[in-house]
C-alpha cells in the first residue's frame, strides 16, 4: 500500500508499449462503486473475491502491465496466477514511506483506524514474505523518483 503501484505500472506501461490494467480501478469499474463502499457493503471477504476473479481474467492477457491491490498477494489463487502467468515486480516501500503516502487519502479501508502506522506494519508482517515468495524483482520505493523506479525495471527485466 503506496508503493506505487499504479503510478510505476502506467509509466511502466508507456515505456514497455504495454496496455496498462489496474486490478482495483477494473472492480469499481465493473461494479460502479468505489472500494470502501464494497467494503462496507460486502466487507472484506466480498472484495477479495471480486479482486481474485479480476485477477484470474487479468492475468489472462498477454503482454500488459498489470497493478494489483497490496492485499491480492493474501491469496494463494492470486499468487499462483502472478507468478505462473507473467513476472511479478514487488515495489516494497517502508511503513514510514507508506504513512507518508497514504495519510490524506480516505480510500483505504483497511487504514481508516486509530492507529494507521499499527495496521500498516501488521499488513507489513503479512504480506511483506508473501511478496517476496514470488518476486521476480524487487525494487525499494522509498525516496525514489518515478522515472528513477521505471528504469531500474527495465534494465532488471532485460
Amino acid at each position: 500500500m503506496g508503493a506505487g503501484k499504479s503510478t510505476i505500472g502506467k509509466q511502466l506501461s508507456k515505456r514497455l508499449n504495454m496496455a496498462f490494467h489496474d486490478s482495483d480501478h477494473e472492480i469499481e469499474s465493473r461494479t460502479g462503486v468505489d472500494i470502501p463502499l464494497i467494503f462496507e457493503l460486502e466487507g472484506e471477504a466480498g472484495f477479495r473475491k471480486r479482486e481474485q476473479a479480476v485477477i484470474e481474467e487479468l492475468t489472462r492477457i498477454p503482454g500488459i502491465v498489470l497493478a494489483t491491490g497490496g492485499g491480492a498477494i493474501l491469496d494463494p489463487e492470486n499468487r499462483r496466477h502472478l507468478s505462473v502467468r507473467g513476472r511479478v515486480i514487488y515495489l516494497h516501500a517502508s511503513v514510514n514511506q507508506q504513512l507518508k503516502r497514504t495519510r490524506r487519502d480516505r480510500n483505504r479501508p483497511l487504514l481508516q483506524t486509530a492507529n494507521p502506522r499499527a495496521r500498516l506494519e501488521e499488513l507489513m508482517s503479512i504480506r511483506d514474505p508473501l511478496y517476496r515468495e514470488i518476486a521476480d524483482i524487487i525494487i525499494e520505493t522509498d525516496g525514489k523518483r518515478v522515472r528513477d523506479v521505471v528504469k531500474q525495471i527495465i534494465q532488471q527485466l532485460q
